[in-house]
């Protein structure tokens, strides 16, 4: 059938197009924020609720994103943030992580125990980048990309302590901050020590720190001033 040149035409104007291209994506990334920032998980309901959308518009942004590797779908029915997040922190964390690799390769057999660089993304402190050391009969490992919230770990309360003091705040966030270096034992994962040196925010651009995780108490309290080393190594690279 041939339109006449007179009728009416339904096709949305370019700006209409657009502007409703952009508030897709806005939900998306939305939603996206929403279920990696949530570690247990959200189902369907849920996001619809939190991103305030129909259901029927949270399961086609969430299996757009699942397709995307983004977000993957559990056995329990929730969905959670998936391995492609990690490529795009590592594009976000490019120089921060060119830097850090030849530092935590160094230090890690140096010290033979296994250093991390965590960094903080909204409550959580996430392994930006796990080096073991290349000798030694037996090392501790953990996977990069794990998150653990930041009240725990001496990660976390390291990373609290390279930003400004706040009222209420942990006393060992605020002892880390005057010693310059946090300890636990046994907060993230049963009988494991963990040592965690504050870099530098102005320097690198992130809240970050320097982590030392072992099975060895005397490896966590001797590895002080060296972790230190490392840390100010990895500030200077930067600087």
């Amino acid at each position: 059938m041939i339109k006449s040149v007179n009728e009416p035409t339904t096709t949305a104007s370019p700006s209409t197009s657009r502007t409703a291209g952009s508030q897709t994506l806005a939900r998306g990334l939305e939603v996206l924020r929403l279920v990696a920032g949530t570690p247990a998980g959200l189902g369907i309901n849920e996001v619809a609720e939190h991103a305030g959308i129909h259901r029927t518009g949270a399961y086609r942004l969430l299996n757009t994103l699942c397709d995307a590797q983004l977000l993957h779908r559990g056995a329990d029915g929730r969905y959670r943030g998936a391995a492609g997040l990690l490529a795009l922190s590592a594009s976000a964390y490019h120089s921060l992580l060119a830097a850090a690799e030849p530092v935590l390769r160094r230090y890690a057999d140096e010290l033979g125990a296994t250093l991390a660089l965590i960094v903080r993304e909204g409550g959580e402190a996430i392994a930006l980048r796990v080096t073991a050391p290349t000798s030694g009969t037996y090392h501790v490992s953990f996977a990069e990309a794990s998150r653990h919230p930041l009240d725990l770990g001496a990660a976390g309360h390291a990373i609290l302590a390279s930003e400004a003091a706040r009222t209420g705040e942990d006393p060992r966030v605020t002892t880390a901050r005057a010693k310059g270096y946090a300890q636990t034992f046994g907060e993230v994962e049963p009988g494991m020590h963990g040592l965690a040196v504050p870099l530098d925010r102005g320097i690198c651009g992130v809240p970050a720190c320097l982590n030392l995780i072992t099975v060895r108490r005397e490896q966590a309290t001797s590895a002080t001033t060296v972790l230190q080393q490392a840390a100010r190594a990895l500030e200077a690279s930067l600087a």
